[in-house]
């Protein structure tokens, strides 16, 4: 296993362990079978252990499996506050404490405020009086170093990390998220701040493996140096050193096996030209048959209303692969944040048309992407979400 080191010099296996898919049996997590596999990945060297408050069971199966195996100080724990469901600072506690309790632990390594998606939000949770609640956190013991997970566009990402003195940050991540969310920008722009990185989504659910076109699987099954559509996305990521550690939902040994096979023998910048054009063909196999031709260039921003463009063309291609995910993934963007920023925000100004070097007709398209996108289901979320002022 390969170990890159956080803000504070600890060091972090690349790979983690994303506690939000553990196999449930019915409604329940199979505890000896997420156990097994979780056992034999810190057997293989894997330190950095991922859930958070709202995966359910995840954060008291966790626990039990790090008690009862004399786990604690073998790895370090990660888990988030679900700021969404706070309404003051007696709340915050409450969640807190109990998510202690679950975890069968008395202070937890890395602890992030969840989705936290914009600079409006945080300064919301400023006046609740976070900072001081974190910092005495801190000073105590209990949270150890401090970040929030994040969707939504790389401007906010980039708000954000100015926002506070963050120890570590949380995003999606992939080669088909690189001009997407916080991407690439936002990678870069965390690591010029000295902040580690963790990265979610490697494989987009599942979408670089076993949803790739044909002409994808038979380009990566012609590949000279032999590697595997898992392999490939994993070292595209660990290829870049600002990535810290990369996390990976997995739930069966075989997964397990790959993913730290794969983490001991990979190396930043290793990737040559052959790896970036591999890449890209797969890349664009994947973008074949979509929507809109756009490329993520960003040059139609910024938009007047706040629409991140190339963000919901790329929801908008990616519709017919994985409809519920790509609408949880854009309404998490755009509609569950304090300020709000809806394709339907669009006033028609025309500006964005103005500088895109593919001249797509983006007021056209950006209507038929609100009408795929911006179901009667999202547009109650988002009400609800702005009566409530869940954020």
């Amino acid at each position: 296993m390969q170990y890159r080191n956080d803000r504070k010099n600890n060091r972090i296996s690349i790979l983690g362990y994303g506690c939000m898919r553990f196999t449930k049996s019915g409604a329940k997590i199979d505890l000896d079978k997420a156990e097994s596999e979780l056992l034999f990945a810190i057997g293989k060297g894997l330190n950095y252990l991922d859930t958070a408050y709202i995966y359910g069971g995840s954060e008291a199966a966790l626990g039990e499996i790090i008690d009862r195996n004399s786990l604690r100080a073998k790895v370090y724990l990660a888990t988030k506050l679900p700021h969404y469901m706070i309404r003051s600072m007696e709340g915050m506690e409450k969640i807190f404490n109990e998510q202690l309790r679950r975890l069968k632990t008395d202070y937890l390594d890395y602890y992030l405020i969840h989705m936290l998606n914009d600079a409006a939000t945080w300064e919301k949770l400023v006046g609740l009086g976070i900072v001081n609640w974190i910092e005495e956190k801190i000073k105590s013991g209990k949270i150890r170093q401090i970040g929030f997970s994040y969707h939504g566009n790389s401007d906010n990402f980039s708000r954000l990390l100015d926002a506070y003195d963050w120890d570590f940050c949380q995003i999606q991540y992939n080669y088909l998220d690189e001009n997407s969310q916080a991407g690439v920008k936002g990678l870069k722009y965390a690591a010029e701040k000295g902040l580690p990185v963790i990265i979610m989504g490697p494989l987009r659910g599942g979408r670089l493996v076993d949803q790739l076109p044909d002409k994808a699987k038979e380009i990566i099954n012609n590949d000279i140096k032999m590697r595997t559509a898992t392999e490939l996305a994993l070292r595209w990521l660990w290829n870049q050193p600002e990535v810290t550690c990369v996390l990976s939902g997995m739930n069966s040994i075989d997964m397990v096996t790959e993913n730290t096979a794969i983490a001991d023998t990979v190396n930043a910048l290793e990737f040559d030209d052959y790896d970036y054009e591999l890449i890209g063909k797969i890349r664009s196999e994947i973008m074949h048959n979509t929507k809109v031709g756009c490329t993520g260039c960003g040059y139609c921003l910024p938009c007047p209303k706040g629409v991140d463009i190339p963000f919901a063309f790329y929801c908008y291609n990616m519709l017919n692969s994985n409809k519920a995910g790509i609408k949880m993934e854009y309404m998490q963007a755009t509609a569950l944040r304090r300020e709000q920023s809806s394709i339907s925000a669009c006033s028609g100004c025309g500006k964005c048309e103005q500088h895109c070097p593919q001249s797509i007709l983006i007021r056209a398209e950006l209507k038929n992407a609100a009408s795929g996108l911006e179901t009667f289901s999202y547009k109650f979320i988002k009400w609800v979400v702005k009566a409530l002022k869940l954020y």
